[in-house]
């Protein structure tokens, strides 16, 4: 069942803690002074004496890059990614998603951070601005056993560099990290022209990212806000129209489609993976009558919410 509320790193660090029988592990990169959070762990010793757990669908506060051997699969709204073998995974604040393991050992590594964290760095990278973390984008990878160990590497630097003295050990820190996202976004397909941002394409990137945000947290008790083209245009400081017209030459599609589509894909997750009635699930969506909800949702998919569900 999804959370009403997101995961936070202090839910992350209760559950390792149970994990390894009340020892919390400790977080070295934190010191006086310092900006953000950065942790990093190895994913086998973490279940050392048990089979890995499946992470619920859910939001986190925080960043996570992992590196994960074995066969998983992640779902997510719009999507479901199974991999076979090596997988690097990107997971963002604003994207959900719901990883289950289908091996009993898990094997790799992950690290886990927080937005000030990378921001700190003599560059000023921003994460909303980095492809690979961008709504849309390919979160999840397959790697050759080349690549693999190529960020097997990096991880190894990070957990020695993480348990060291060294005054300066979250810039370094920071520098790995970076590493690991520039990898990932190797992987991104090539674009086909130089990928120069436009205020088209800043338009479309703002327009998702605050869609997204709009569906955390989601209850029937905090229902979704934004759901017509108008009161987005007006939160993004736009003409309804102008809005429109972008959104339309961007992605093909209009302003009210993408929301549409939006809506159902988190219905559909609602629907699948929590124990909400259809009632609480049309609240938690905006809708005012669950009648509404259900012809809203016939009308994208042609199944009734109770047929999908079943």
């Amino acid at each position: 069942m999804p959370d009403r509320q997101p995961t936070t790193l202090d839910d992350f660090y209760r559950e390792i803690a149970t994990n390894l029988g009340q020892r919390s592990p400790s977080s070295p990169t934190e010191s006086p002074g310092d900006i953000g959070h950065f942790g990093v762990f190895d994913l086998g010793a973490l279940h050392r004496d048990g089979p890995p757990k499946q992470m619920p669908y859910n939001r986190r506060t925080y960043y996570k890059v992992s590196l994960i051997g074995g066969r998983n699969r992640a779902e997510y709204a719009d999507r479901v990614i199974e991999v076979g073998r090596n997988a690097l995974l990107f997971a963002t604040p604003n994207i959900p998603y719901h990883w289950l393991p289908l091996d009993s050992q898990p094997r790799g590594y992950f690290c886990v951070f927080t937005r000030d964290f990378l921001a700190a760095n003599a560059l000023g990278t921003r994460l909303d601005a980095l492809p690979i973390f961008r709504p849309g984008q390919t979160p999840l990878f397959e790697v050759a056993e080349r690549e693999a160990e190529v960020a097997r590497a990096i991880f190894r630097k990070m957990i020695a560099e993480a348990g060291s003295d060294y005054a300066y050990r979250s810039d370094l820190l920071r520098t790995y990290l970076l590493e690991l996202i520039h990898l990932g976004q190797k992987l991104q397909p090539a674009p086909t022209v130089a990928d120069l941002p436009t205020a088209a394409t800043r338009i479309t990137a703002l327009f998702r990212e605050l869609l997204e945000r709009e569906f955390t947290p989601l209850s029937p008790t905090n229902p979704l806000r934004l759901r017509t083209p108008g009161e987005v245009a007006e939160r993004l400081s736009l003409h309804v129209n102008y809005l429109n017209q972008t959104l339309k030459a961007e992605t093909g599609k209009t302003t009210s489609q993408l929301i549409g589509e939006r809506i159902v894909q988190e219905a559909k997750v609602l629907l699948r993976h929590s124990r909400w009635s259809i009632s609480e699930i049309a609240y938690a969506l905006g809708f005012e009558e669950p009648a509404h909800f259900s012809n809203y949702f016939k009308r994208y998919t042609d199944h009734s919410p109770g047929s999908f569900r079943s």
